[in-house]
């Protein structure tokens, strides 16, 4: 038996997958694009009732330009005021720093001079060192 949906142009089921496995969550009525960014979401609601930060947002747009030429948008995941600090917070749920997330996070810097906390980045996993085994000559 075949299918007339293939792999590559949707899957199985009509819909691809997300490259990183990362699942679409709903939580308190907001879709998020992952587990981890609505967990951090939820922590950051936290640090709001405590009163440690205010404002909080999400999903802001920045328009990153140089020399008056249109570059990119970069979309933040969080923006916040941090009481605590006295500054605004912009912030990103990651668990894969892409390469293009690794460029627009050197242009927010270099061009708004805003630097991005990431909240959520899992570490690289360590390769494991292949061990040469003689026989004792």
């Amino acid at each position: 038996m075949t299918s007339t949906a293939s792999k590559g142009q949707g899957g199985w089921f009509g819909r691809r997958g997300n490259k990183y496995h990362a699942k679409r969550t709903l939580y308190d009525g907001i879709w998020f694009d992952s587990i981890q960014e609505s967990k951090d979401y939820q922590k950051l609601k936290l640090r709001e009732a405590a009163g440690e930060i205010s404002n909080l947002r999400l999903q802001v747009p920045y328009d990153l330009a140089v020399n008056g030429i249109h570059i990119t948008r970069y979309e933040a995941d969080f923006v916040y005021w941090d009481e605590v600090l006295g500054c605004e917070v912009v912030a990103d749920s990651k668990g894969v720093q892409t390469g293009e997330f690794k460029i627009k996070k050197q242009l927010m810097l270099a061009v708004l001079g805003i630097d991005i906390l990431l909240m959520s980045v899992r570490p690289k996993a360590k390769r494991k060192k292949k061990v040469k085994v003689t026989n004792g000559e």
